[in-house]
């Protein structure tokens, strides 16, 4: 009994840390990056609806469009991660860390963290200079909102990596996983409510309405049944002999996920 209630009391703990983590997430996906006027910010988002900064606007859960201290999101540390992955085909010495278990795991999470360092200052500077661009979209242009703003997103960046690693340890689930979902999952309520709103204003029909709801519902299924698709090979074991006793031989399988990339590959590109 005290070991089922050990085991409860920790799993209760991890969920607490979870919630709490996840609110830490979506709070600071509202708070804005001082000098941005969020009326020429609001217009150009609108116009650029669908386009890719509606994609990474998305995966950052709102917090682009809001330009918050999460603009980022944790697409720089992803990026860097099968950027490591990549090079660990290629570089016989990340390679040879690779193999080297626990340690070597730990070196190659450094070196990711290094990074999306310098893949979350790159971008920073790259959005900086962009924004000034727009006229009237930055109150008082020129270094200082420069500096700000790389420094604001670059902290905001490290910090989701941080946060990611310790839902992974301390909660449920992978944390960089469990907070790309919570960013996709929170425009949800906001696009069901401009939907209902435009069947109560009579520009949809409800009928369409309905078919875009189970359009959806299918779409969700059919990626989760191609998502946990696999093809499972057989692989048959010999009879082998140890010492005096004859062991029969044994069959099992090897399984091949259909979607052996996931979503990685639209991701990276």
């Amino acid at each position: 009994m005290a070991s089922s209630s050990d085991k409860f009391s920790d799993l209760r703990r991890r969920i607490f840390f979870l919630i709490l983590a996840i609110l830490v997430y979506r709070l600071g996906a509202h708070i804005p990056v001082p000098g941005i006027d969020p009326d020429q910010l609001s217009s150009l988002f609108k116009s650029q609806e669908g386009g890719i900064l509606g994609l990474f606007n998305m995966f950052s859960g709102g917090a682009l469009s809001r330009f918050t201290i999460f603009a980022l999101g944790i697409m720089p540390y992803i990026s860097a991660s099968i950027i490591m992955q990549l090079m660990t085909a290629v570089s016989p010495t990340l390679e040879a860390l690779k193999k080297e278990g626990e340690s070597g795991r730990r070196k190659i999470s450094q070196y990711t963290r290094i990074g999306t360092l310098g893949l979350a200052f790159v971008q920073a500077i790259g959005i900086s200079v962009a924004l000034e661009s727009q006229p009237g979209l930055v109150i008082d242009p020129g270094f200082i909102f420069r500096f700000t703003t790389v420094v604001t997103l670059v902290t905001g960046t490290m910090f989701l990596m941080w946060l990611g690693e310790q839902i992974t340890e301390r909660g449920l689930g992978n944390g960089i996983s469990l907070i790309i979902f919570a960013g996709i999952v929170a425009g949800l309520p906001s696009s069901l409510g401009g939907l209902f709103e435009l069947v109560r204003t009579g520009s949809m029909l409800p009928i369409v309405a309905l078919f875009i709801v189970a359009l959806v519902i299918v779409v969700t299924s059919l990626v989760c049944f191609v998502e946990r698709g696999q093809r499972r090979i057989t692989v048959n074991y010999a009879k082998k002999q140890v010492g005096n006793k004859l062991y029969a031989g044994q069959s099992s399988h090897l399984p091949l996920k259909l979607n052996m990339a996931g979503v990685i590959p639209p991701i990276f590109a």
